[in-house]
């Protein structure tokens, strides 16, 4: 018998007779908010919610112990680009062993008929659900007329001559290539971390950073970058961020250290949102401190120069 405890990690409200679309929706992209316009649309037409259904943790999380790509954002991230492109309410399944058993008939029973009650979903050509991904469109169109349920399935947006997935927005954050991957997401990319102490090196040669850990998503490649970092209080700031070794002084460790300008105050323990949008140069080894500190002024010209030009 199947436990018949709730699929998703908050209490429904509200989400019932609406139009769903199922997915993991990370990174929030192009595609997505293509699926999430129709949606929109279809939520409309049969006056009712428009609810976008997404899984934490990732299903391969679950399914595989290593090799586990990183994620693009967080759940709450997520949820606020999600509604930016329209969906009212955004849930997320609990991801586990129960969930992931499922066969497609009944995944498709419990979330869409029972839980939701959907009159509506919208979903892009490469859905699969139930165990072992079994369920793919062609019977999701058959099981919605079944149940007498409105159902579209949208093309997937293509960006030159591939499709606008998370994958390739992944590889590009990952080789540092941030601006073409901000041209496939609905919101430049962005992290958030803890600021803790460091070497505070930067402070002695008059450029001081914020070290960011516990960064629970996909951080950029090594480099320099042109940014823009608050805190939890909105205030926006020019940044320059250094991500990878520090090599004129011998570091091997891979860190993110985030000089945000024209800002003085102790920040220990705050927690400092981070939006990437162009990168400057590479992590490079300089001969003295005294060449190192030249550069970073030429950095931060840079780096000025392209946020006031957008």
């Amino acid at each position: 018998m199947l436990n018949r405890r709730s699929l998703f990690k908050s209490d429904p409200i509200g989400a019932h007779g609406g139009a769903i679309s199922i997915g993991n929706f990370d990174g929030v992209h192009r595609g997505h908010a293509a699926l999430i316009t129709r949606l929109r649309a279809m939520a409309d037409s049969i006056g009712g919610p428009a609810v976008a259904v997404t899984f934490d943790p990732s299903p391969a999380a679950v399914l595989r112990s290593s090799n586990v790509p990183p994620q693009l954002t967080t759940i709450a991230r997520r949820t606020e680009l999600l509604r930016s492109c329209g969906a009212d309410l955004v849930l997320a399944c609990q991801t586990d062993a129960d969930l992931l058993s499922q066969s497609a008939e009944d995944f498709f029973r419990r979330l869409v008929v029972d839980e939701l009650r959907a009159r509506g979903v919208v979903e892009g050509p490469n859905f699969f659900f139930g165990k072992d991904r079994r369920g793919n469109t062609e019977m999701l169109m058959q099981l919605c007329e079944t149940h007498r349920i409105a159902i579209e399935i949208v093309d997937p947006r293509l960006e030159g001559d591939a499709w606008v997935s998370s994958t390739r927005i992944r590889d590009l954050i990952g080789s540092g290539d941030v601006m073409k991957a901000n041209a496939l997401l609905t919101s430049p990319y962005q992290i958030r971390g803890t600021i803790v102490s460091g070497a505070a090196r930067g402070r002695q040669i008059g450029f001081p950073t914020a070290n960011l850990e516990s960064i629970g998503t996909l951080i950029p490649g090594a480099g320099v970058y042109a940014c823009r970092a608050w805190l939890d209080d909105g205030k926006l700031h020019d940044a320059a961020t250094h991500i990878g070794p520090n090599p004129t002084f011998g570091d091997k460790a891979v860190k993110v250290e985030v000089h945000l300008l024209d800002f003085s105050g102790d920040l220990y323990g705050d927690d400092l949102n981070v939006q990437f949008l162009s990168r400057i140069r590479g992590v490079e080894r300089f001969a003295s401190t005294e060449a190192l500190t030249t550069q970073l002024r030429l950095d931060i010209d840079a780096i000025r120069d392209r946020l006031r030009r957008g």
